[in-house]
Parts: C-alpha cells; sequence; structure tokens
C-alpha cells in the first residue's frame, strides 16, 4: 500500500475523529495544519484512493455602505410612504420630500420604486402623490434587516423569496457579493483502512535547518519529496491599479501617434471653460446644478491678453468678422473672471490654441479630471476623466474626425461595433457623438466631438481647421475591462482589482 506523510496521516486521523467528513475549514482548525497544507495533502490522498473532494460555489452577501445607510433609515420608497401615509396618503410631492428628509438625488429612485412596487401614484398634473396601499415589509427589507443582523449571508441557504430579493438588492448596488467555493473532504474506505493498520509514517524533513547540517544529522535524515503539482496558497503580487495602467496605455499610444499632451490645472476660468469656447453666458451649463463655482477667491485673472478678450466679447456680442451675428448680448468680462472647476478637458484646447508653442499642423491630448454636480448612478460621478484631443491642420476634414472616434472605440475600448451620430455642441459644427457596443455590456455613450467653429479660432488667431473630440475614459475603461458600474473602478475592492490581469 502508498505511504503516507505526516501531513496526509494527520489529514486522515482528522477526518476519522470528524465522522470521516469535514469541510476543509473544519480540518483547519481540527488539525492545526494551514489552509495551504491541508490542500496539499487532500490532493495527494485523493490520487492516492483514500479521500474525495467535492466542490460546491457559495455566493456570500453583505451590506455595502449605502445599503447598510438603509438598514437604518430604510428603503427611500418605505421613507417616503411612511410620510404619506403621516399625511393621510395623499400630499403634494414637495411636501411628501420635505417631510421626509430624503436627500434631492435619491428622490427620483424612490419614485421609481414606487411606482415600480405599486405603493402609491404620482399624479404629475397636480404633482401630487397618492397611496395605492399599505404596503407590508417586503422581501427585500426583510432580507437587509437580516444582513443587517448576521453580517452576511450564503444565498444558496436562503428561501427562495429572499434569494430573489438577493437579485434585487444587488441590481440595486446594495450589497457586497463574493464568490467562493466551498471544499468538503471525505474519507474513502481505502483510507480507513490505512488509518486501522495505524500506518506510521516515518520523520521526514520539511526544510534544513543549521542545526541538521552543523550536527551532520541531514545525512541520515529523509526529505520530504515535493509535489509540485498540489494545491497551493494563492499569492497576490503587487501591480498598479488596473485602471491607471490602462490610462498609461492610453497615453503611450497617443504619443506613438504623434500626439503631444497638453496639461492644465483644475481651477478655471469662466473664460477659458465656457467663453473661448462660444458658449455664451447665460447658457444652462453655467448654472449652479451644472458646474461647481469656487467660493473663495470667486475672481482670477482670465490668463489671456486684452486683445483676445476684446475677439470673445466682440464674438459673443455680433459676430465679430466670423461670419456670425453671435449671441446678441451684453458680454461681461467679469463674468468671465469667474474661478470654477472645470467642467471638461476642452478648456485646455482653448489654452493651447493661444499658446506660442502650438505648431501647425500638430496634434495635441490631455487626460484630465474634470467636475460636474451629477448625480451618481452606475455611468455618472461628480468627478470623472475625459481624454481630450484636437488636430491643427490645413487640410483636416470630417473624415479625419471620425476616423479617429473608431480607432479610440476599436483599439482602446475594443468594441465590436461603432455608431456615429449628430449632435449638438455650441463650440463645434459638424458635431458627433460617438458611442460603442461590446456584446454583454451592450451601448456605452463615451462622449462628443466636431470641428471647432470659426467663432471659437478666429478669435483666438487660428485661421485653419481644428477638429476636437473629449471622451470619457473611465467608459473606454469600463468597456474593455467588462465593467458595467463606473464607481467599481474607484472602489476598494480588492478582489476585483487583484484578479485584473496587468495590460
Amino acid at each position: 500500500m502508498a505511504k503516507l506523510r505526516e501531513h496526509e496521516r494527520r489529514m486522515l486521523s482528522t477526518l476519522t475523529l470528524l465522522g470521516g467528513k469535514a469541510e476543509t475549514g473544519q480540518i483547519v482548525n481540527e488539525s492545526g495544519l494551514s489552509d495551504a497544507a491541508v490542500m496539499r495533502a487532500a490532493m495527494t490522498l485523493k490520487e492516492k484512493g483514500m479521500a474525495q473532494i467535492s466542490e460546491k460555489r457559495q455566493t456570500i452577501a453583505s451590506l455595502n455602505r449605502e445599503g447598510r445607510a438603509y438598514a437604518e433609515r430604510g428603503l427611500p420608497e418605505r421613507c417616503l410612504m411612511v410620510t404619506l401615509e403621516k399625511l393621510k396618503g395623499k400630499a403634494s410631492l414637495e411636501t411628501v420630500a420635505r417631510e421626509s428628509g430624503l436627500e434631492k438625488q435619491k428622490l427620483p429612485i424612490a419614485l421609481g420604486w414606487l411606482h415600480r412596487k405599486n405603493w402609491a401614484k404620482l399624479d404629475t398634473e397636480a404633482n401630487v402623490l397618492n397611496a395605492l396601499t399599505k404596503p407590508a415589509e417586503g422581501d427585500d427589507e426583510k432580507l437587509i434587516v437580516l444582513l443587517a443582523a448576521e453580517g452576511q449571508a450564503v444565498i444558496e441557504d436562503l428561501a427562495p423569496d429572499l434569494q430573489e430579493a438577493f437579485r434585487l438588492l444587488k441590481g440595486r448596488k446594495l450589497l457586497d457579493v463574493e464568490e467562493k467555493t466551498k471544499r468538503t473532504i471525505e474519507i474513502t474506505e481505502h483510507g480507513r483502512s490505512a488509518i486501522r493498520e495505524q500506518w506510521r509514517a516515518r520523520g521526514e524533513v520539511t526544510q534544513l535547518t543549521s542545526e541538521l547540517i552543523v550536527t551532520g544529522k541531514w545525512r541520515k535524515a529523509r526529505l520530504q519529496e515535493y509535489n509540485v503539482e498540489a494545491a497551493t496558497a494563492k499569492t497576490w503580487p503587487g501591480k498598479k491599479h488596473p485602471y491607471l495602467q490602462f490610462v498609461d496605455k492610453v497615453k503611450a499610444k497617443l504619443v506613438n501617434l504623434g500626439f503631444r499632451e497638453m496639461t492644465g490645472t483644475a481651477v478655471e476660468t469662466c473664460f477659458f471653460n465656457f467663453d473661448a469656447l462660444y458658449t455664451p453666458q447665460d447658457h444652462p451649463a453655467r448654472e449652479i446644478f451644472d458646474i461647481y463655482f469656487v467660493k473663495r477667491p470667486r475672481y482670477g485673472k482670465i490668463g489671456a491678453s486684452r486683445q483676445i478678450v476684446e475677439n470673445v466679447k466682440a464674438t459673443h456680442e455680433d459676430g465679430w468678422r466670423t461670419g456670425s451675428t453671435g449671441w446678441r448680448y451684453k458680454y461681461s468680462v467679469k463674468e468671465a473672471e469667474r474661478l470654477i472647476l472645470r467642467g471638461h478637458g476642452t478648456c485646455l484646447s482653448a489654452r493651447t490654441l493661444l499658446s506660442r508653442e502650438l505648431q501647425v499642423p500638430g496634434k495635441y491630448f490631455s487626460i484630465a479630471r474634470c467636475y460636474r454636480p451629477d448625480v451618481v448612478d452606475k455611468t455618472h460621478l461628480p468627478e470623472f476623466n475625459q481624454v481630450e484631443g484636437i488636430v491643427v491642420d490645413e487640410e483636416l476634414t470630417l473624415r479625419d474626425l471620425l476616423g479617429i472616434l473608431e480607432t479610440f472605440a476599436v483599439e482602446i475600448a475594443e468594441a465590436e461595433k461603432v455608431k456615429l451620430k449628430p449632435d449638438y455642441y455650441p463650440f463645434t459644427e459638424p458635431s458627433v457623438e460617438l458611442s460603442a457596443y461590446k456584446k454583454g455590456q451592450g451601448w456605452i455613450e463615451f462622449g462628443g466631438s466636431g470641428i471647432f467653429r470659426p467663432e471659437v479660432t478666429m478669435p483666438l488667431g487660428i485661421d485653419v481647421p481644428v477638429i476636437a473630440w473629449g471622451l470619457g475614459i473611465d467608459r473606454l475603461f469600463m468597456m474593455k475591462a467588462g465593467v458595467d458600474d463606473i464607481r467599481q473602478i474607484f472602489s476598494r475592492d480588492l478582489d476585483w482589482m487583484r484578479k485584473q490581469r496587468v495590460v
């Protein structure tokens, strides 16, 4: 019969004490062996026919930060419903929202789930919310309570109604989910025979020590054979964050294509973020709901010559020499000095067109952090990164721009299909929106592009065509990496980061 090593003998003895069958965690606790040692011994015993290994996939769920907050305060739709019941089942939406204390960004979510659960109905004409029922505690709420009390749960062990609730809460991004493999080891009759015959493994040396070498005992020691196919503990070498790897790769590709990098500060003036890009000073994108204003100091130096400012001012008011009629309003230089957090990377393009180092023909790019007060969801964050680029040349056409956009989608995001459709931006004409498709992720909008209008280039002293684009590099990475939620990119999910391959 096959000889047993010390670890294999201890494994069989432990399994016998545990009734002949046990999970790896139980064996580790009882035998004193490490996880890796248990798995190596189990694999060897399996090869010898003394043990069997069975595996079962488990889904472990726990509440994430948002889920824990709902466990304390209740789901948004429940908060609205409780308030509506206090208001006799009918009240204006404004009143219900105010009395419930629900955050503004949570209100659309709450209304959507009220409608989906058929708890209440919104009269859109009167803006009045009417209760349709007095709902009992739902399965999703029961699961939240369970997870809050237990910390985590094995989804496969839950009742069918709670398993359905798990899928619902997972879709709402309220859970941290981890896939684990539960391994059970069972002794065979062959293994029992080995224990009954009380095999005694000869003392084996697994590591040469200084004592063995100095005393010469190593000459008589029996060295343990090493099984190179045995399971070992996983190791996670250090590496750069997968998203940063992707950004570096995009930069390297653009540099290899002859692009030069544009840089700038996150705090920008309204002049370069809007005015130089022919965006009127009363445009909705300049409201507090669409841009972050700097509180102190409120104003700064524009950073352009007086003549350039006058050119832009005249273009806004009456079109200047561009052939346009302008926006027909009184331009405010003071408003142009207002400080904001840049809302897009195109402001860097405007600054580059004014730079003394501008080369014609020339190609430029930037990867800039941008800021907008968007409602956070699976495709939007208040902070995001944008890859911005311009090409300046006398012979440029729209065909050149479309080729660059397709290159980004196919070569960088690994898209399978590309869709280009007309769009509108104040500073480009024609304008094009880029969307791309990948199996398993569907269509994703990446951003906009176009040819700068004369109202942009002429006031800045540029008399040749300029093609420009601004794409969400976060979304490009999402498609390449198969990520369906932009928040995942910036999370502290070590398991996800470890599993991403080095590019």
